[in-house]
């Protein structure tokens, strides 16, 4: 996924950049779509950037999280389990991020707490500030210091004015004067509310915002404000006024159609010519969106449509699958195609109204997830998409429904089944992996991070064009090889598998105009640059099943 730039004619970056995005009013107003949009700009520029989250939460990291709290894990190339805003970054940049661009309280507090045991602060007192500070303020530079970035982009989780995010407040206080005025920025992402009644806009939530982060030492030097009407030149001025900030540094981001406009809004409203000048920092002369924007025209003008049914567990919140969506949108453009998600919640369906939910679907998508509630609609449902020709997609866990449907219904092991389930299944045909038997802990304990997967044949080596690939993982349960033979020779193929370990990787009936289940997330690997290839097939095939059935 990493990108090559040309060097610029005047070098890269002597020391890196730092810039702060921070958050005033509400939550929710996509500090992360900013931070990944202003992100784009430099890099189409020719700098070399990377973004990192600091999360207040005080859990270590989000692994452990029901996606209901905290939507989708992020899971990076390194093993790391993240923050969704992860995915943003690398689905805007094509470039990979790592543990150390994730970080949380509970990460901070945990590595402060080791060191204290281990006696290195010489029996001092261990407080918020310095120490808590300083791991903030060394973790926010890890990256800076590695020399691979000219601009590293920092966003501060929450809301500021929320008692879990003062130290890190106080540590981009810190941090910016020590590293100077050209070498620091904070972005401050607000909301100017309109009040219908009153038919106008509202500037004072921003600045008693502003005023908020004032009181802790930080002075914003952009304002970026989330409107749903346009600002007008006053409401501007006002605000420069008001919140102490030059009158072209008052960037409005108003509503858009789809997330991946926001760089273009951004460049109209010349966020990136404000950091450069304020930064002095040495790019090209405009942003090379070319391909950007191709893949735009794609998405916004497709040519025909197709339905996908999601099949989940968590689909009240779309969070929880947002790399999937996401996912979707990319082979959706690289085939000049829409597609429709239509969101199905597993444990809802009921075995005799499978036709109702299924029949109208062009594609069905069985979700990934943990744990025994949903499972049986998730094994109804690849039975369906099985025995009636519609592409079908498993990941993860969808993938092991797919190996218990088959196991079941033509196998003829009427009880199979996965150990996470069911631990007493005499047909196991999903198992725990050998490495995780005697783990206690939950947390980050998973397979997790990239893996190989050698493709043996079908259409799954096809699709990718090649015999050895990398794709990330995130579980805890596998294929049970002692099934290998019998489900082979009943029709189920096992088609990929890792080199090392003999794990099955990939199942697929040859047979199927599209049925294919793969143990690893494909979602976290797709960006705008390079729509992943199983997701660009499966909604080819999904189109092509729509013009079949008419």
């Amino acid at each position: 996924m990493q990108l090559v730039f040309k060097k610029l004619s005047e070098g890269s970056m002597a020391h890196p950049k730092y810039i702060f995005v921070t958050g005033g009013v509400t939550s929710s107003l996509g500090k992360g779509i900013i931070a990944a949009s202003l992100a784009k700009l430099l890099q189409a520029r020719g700098l070399r950037v990377t973004i990192q989250k600091l999360d207040p939460y005080i859990n270590v990291d989000p692994g452990t999280l029901n996606p209901y709290e905290h939507g989708e894990c992020y899971v990076t190339e390194d093993g790391a389990e993240t923050d969704l805003d992860l995915g943003h970054y690398e689905r805007f940049l094509n470039v990979n991020t790592s543990q150390a661009n994730n970080v949380t309280t509970g990460r901070i507090y945990q590595s402060v707490i080791e060191k204290e045991r281990r006696g290195e602060f010489l029996g001092k007192t261990v407080q918020v500030i310095p120490h808590i500070t300083d791991e903030i303020k060394h973790r926010i530079q890890i990256l800076g210091k590695s020399g691979d970035y000219d601009v590293v982009i920092t966003e501060i989780g929450g809301t500021v004015g929320d008692i879990e995010s003062l130290p890190y407040i106080e540590s981009v206080r810190q941090l910016s004067w020590e590293l100077g005025e050209r070498n620091a920025l904070v972005i401050h992402l607000t909301l100017i509310p309109y009040l219908s009644a009153a038919g106008e806009l509202k500037t004072k939530p921003t600045q008693h915002s502003v005023k908020t982060l004032m009181e802790s030492g930080v002075q914003a030097d952009i304002l970026v404000c989330r409107t749903e009407h346009e600002l007008s030149e006053d409401i501007r001025l006002k605000l420069a006024r008001f919140c102490n900030v030059k009158p072209e540094a008052v960037i409005q981001s108003i509503d858009v159609e789809t997330i991946y406009d926001v760089p273009n809004k951004m460049l109209e409203q010349g966020l990136d010519t404000v950091v450069i000048k304020k930064m002095l920092l040495r790019t090209g002369d405009t942003p090379d969106l070319t391909n950007w924007n191709k893949f735009l025209k794609r998405h916004k003008n497709p040519k025909s449509e197709v339905t996908i049914g999601l099949i989940g567990k968590y689909v009240e919140l779309q969070d929880s699958y947002k790399s999937i969506l996401e996912a979707f949108i990319h082979a959706g453009a690289a085939n000049e195609v829409s597609v429709k998600i239509e969101s199905i919640h597993s444990e809802h369906l009921e075995p005799t109204k499978l036709k109702k939910h299924f029949a109208h679907l062009d594609g069905m998508l069985v979700a990934p997830g943990f744990g025994e509630r949903g499972i049986e609609g998730k094994i109804a449902a690849v039975q369906f998409a099985r025995e009636k020709g519609i592409p079908f997609f498993g990941i993860c866990l969808g993938m092991q429904m797919a190996v218990i449907e088959y196991s079941r219904n033509v196998l003829g092991l009427k009880e199979a089944n996965s150990v996470e389930m069911d631990a007493n299944t005499p047909d196991p045909v999903i198992s725990l992996m050998e490495d995780q038997k005697d783990i206690l802990d939950m947390g980050g304990t998973m397979r997790l991070g990239a893996w190989d997967c050698e493709l043996k044949s079908g259409k799954i080596k096809k699709i990718y064009e090649k015999s050895l690939i990398s794709e990330r993982h995130r579980h805890r349960y596998e294929f049970n090889n002692a099934y290998l033979s019998q489900l082979d020779a009943a029709g189920l193929k096992s088609t990929g598998i890792n080199p090392k370990s003999g794990l099955v990787e990939v199942v697929e009936i040859p047979e199927h105009p599209w049925f294919i289940g793969v143990q690893y997330h494909p979602e976290y690997k797709s960006t705008v640059a390079t729509p992943h290839p199983l997701f660009v097939s499966f909604v080819k095939a999904a189109a092509q099943f729509k013009k079949n059935r008419k």
